[in-house]
Order: C-alpha cells, then sequence, then structure tokens
C-alpha cells in the first residue's frame, strides 16, 4: 500500500440485536481492542479518531422497521463526514466497527468523494438483504445490503438521495454461507442484480480470478468502489468472535489472498471492518487475528 492510510473508528452496536440477556452487544469496544494491539503504529496511518453513536433505544423490537432507525439515520450521517475527512486527499480510508450497518456511512462517504455512481464489494457470511418483516431480528444490520441498494422503503434507504447509495448491478458479494437458513432476504436476494460469489467458490476457484470477476461488477470504467469486511466471513474455527457465526469460510491467508488486489487497486476508497466483538474474545487471539491481517494488507514496505 502506497497511499497514506486514515482511520476511523465506528464504536456502534445500535445496528445489531441486544445479547439474549437485554444487554448491548459490545461490539462498540472493538476499535478501542483494535487500537491497542498497535494497529495505528503498524498500518503507519493518521487516526481520525472515533464516531460516538446515539444511544441504543429499541430494547424490544419496534414493527416495520429496523431498530433504532432514525438514531442509525443521524448516526450514518455524522460518521459519513468523519470517513469523507478521512479519505481527502487521496488517502486509503479504514474504518473500525462496530456493527456492518456502519458501511451505509462509509457509501456516503464515498460516494461524496467520487462526486457520482461508486461500487461495493461486500464479504460477508450472509446475505444482509432481508426487510424488517423477514429479519429474524430486527437488526439494521441484517438489511445492510438492502438498504444500500434501496430495496426497502426506510430513510436508511434514503441516505444519499433519491438515488440508492449504490446500484445492486455495481454490488458483488463474496463469501455467502447463509443459504440453508431464512432471515437474510435470500429470495428478494435470488433475483436482484447483485453478483454472488458464494464461499464455496472462494474455495475452490482462483483467488485472482475472484477478485477480477467482482472488480468488473463494482469499478467498471473510472468508477471508484468501497471494501466492506464483516469478521464472520472468516471461518468460525479461526474467528469465533462475532455474533452470528456459520459454518466454513476462508482463513485469514485465504482472505488477504482476495482482498490483495482488491485492496490495492488504486481506485479502491477504503474499508470497513465489523462484527468482531471483544466480549467474545477474552484472551484477544481474534483482535491479534485481524490487526495481523490488515497489516499484511496494508502496511506499506519498510524502506533502509
Amino acid at each position: 500500500m502506497a497511499r497514506a492510510i486514515g482511520v476511523v473508528g465506528a464504536p456502534s452496536s445500535i445496528g445489531v440485536r441486544p445479547y439474549d440477556d437485554g444487554m448491548v452487544r459490545h461490539l462498540n469496544r472493538a476499535p478501542q481492542v483494535l487500537r491497542e494491539r498497535g494497529l495505528i503504529a503498524r498500518l503507519r496511518a493518521d487516526d481520525f479518531g472515533d464516531v460516538a453513536p446515539p444511544p441504543y433505544l429499541d430494547f424490544v423490537r419496534p414493527r416495520n422497521r429496523p431498530r433504532n432507525e432514525q438514531q442509525l439515520v443521524a448516526y450514518s450521517k455524522s460518521l459519513g463526514a468523519r470517513v469523507y475527512g478521512a479519505i481527502a486527499h487521496g488517502r486509503f480510508g479504514i474504518v473500525l466497527g462496530g456493527d456492518c450497518s456502519v458501511v451505509l456511512a462509509c457509501l456516503l462517504a464515498a460516494k461524496h468523494k467520487a462526486a457520482g455512481p461508486v461500487g461495493l464489494v461486500y464479504l460477508d457470511a450472509h446475505a444482509d438483504f432481508s426487510s424488517p418483516e423477514e429479519s429474524r431480528t430486527g437488526s439494521a444490520a441484517s438489511m445492510s445490503l438492502s438498504f444500500a441498494t434501496g430495496r426497502i422503503h426506510s430513510p436508511l434507504a434514503r441516505l444519499g438521495g433519491r438515488a440508492p447509495l449504490v446500484d445492486a448491478h455495481r454490488v458483488a458479494l463474496l463469501g455467502r454461507r447463509d443459504m440453508e437458513k431464512g432471515g437474510h432476504g435470500q429470495a428478494a436476494f435470488a433475483k436482484s442484480s447483485i453478483l454472488d460469489l458464494p464461499s464455496s467458490q472462494l474455495l475452490t476457484d482462483d483467488w485472482l480470478e475472484l477478485a477480477g470477476l467482482a472488480l468488473d461488477r463494482v469499478a467498471p470504467g473510472d468508477a471508484r468502489f468501497w471494501i466492506q469486511v464483516d469478521a464472520d466471513v472468516l471461518n468460525p474455527s479461526v474467528m469465533p468472535a462475532v455474533d452470528s457465526p456459520e459454518p466454513g469460510g476462508p482463513t485469514p491467508h485465504e482472505l488477504v489472498r482476495l482482498l490483495t488486489p482488491l485492496v490495492r487497486h488504486p481506485r479502491a476508497l477504503g474499508l470497513s471492518l465489523t462484527v468482531y466483538d471483544p466480549a467474545l474474545d477474552p484472551d484477544r487471539s481474534c483482535a491479534r487475528l485481524l490487526v495481523n491481517m490488515l497489516e499484511a494488507l496494508l502496511a506499506p514496505p519498510i524502506t533502509h
């Protein structure tokens, strides 16, 4: 990575359901825990600080809308402004979530930076394409791609104005392995124009070819694009500290091989990393793994 890097913390859990005991999930602690592992120094990045979210209000699931909808609208706008500042002047942005609804703020910033349409590479074990009625949890995180592509009626789907934050035909979803489960909008996803490269394909096909397929979809011509990485795309045998683990998936080494040509592409604007839960990682082994992965992708070479 020859470009300067700007890091923004998004310590938010307002887009995800509470724990079973009713307490707010600890995804909000992730940016601090990752920084404590030396992330900023290891990437030689500029730290743009954290954007604190509004309070969590919808402990009881509301009807026909996601939890904390208005809070998420306000947060997406404030976080998006900070992310835009981080990617200004050619920096590559790193956004440390938090739950994966923070991708909406990242796309808002990306559209502002690109001054036009952008693409999205979305790496996740789930489609995240549900509606409020389909979702099993009411979490905005389970609807992130629906909001981003304007599939459902919500203020979160209109953050960028009348047009969606990203057109569905400029989205590539990599690593999905939720085919046997409901609640993620699989039927609507199957009818969409999103490029689907499921986990089985990631583990059998050529990594460079898959990255090329994704780039052809998200970055035609001179288009810019964002990369969203949900930690649950990784195999839970090495990344158990997520709220909805799915069996299978790539190892960190395999994921780095896939991400490298995407991250190093000159029109990539940034990467958001989400859904790591420090409360599920008492020895911080998962935090170390994620920091090592980001360093392998992004750290500039040492020159003498």
